[in-house]
């Protein structure tokens, strides 16, 4: 079941919203359908060589322009 960040075009507010089946996300402050999704920044778990857990975010970015961990527009 995920949660997805959603932008209002009506009353111009970010939101979460959970996701379940066919559900239409709906604005919790005016109660809009007219929302378009956001691209989110995600965190993960990756197991490093040696066993060790490393802890990334989208917000650990060499970019400070950017929520993207590598690209090719910034070369970082």
């Amino acid at each position: 079941m995920p949660i997805y960040e959603y932008h209002c075009a009506t009353c111009n507010k970010d939101f979460e919203c959970l996701i379940l089946g066919n559900d239409t996300p709906e604005c919790p402050e005016c109660c809009s359908t007219d929302v378009c999704r956001l691209m989110s920044a995600c965190g993960f778990v990756s197991k490093g060589s040696g066993g060790q857990t490393i802890k990334k975010a989208a917000s650990d970015s060499a970019c400070s322009g950017c929520a993207a961990t590598g690209c090719s527009s910034c070369g970082h």
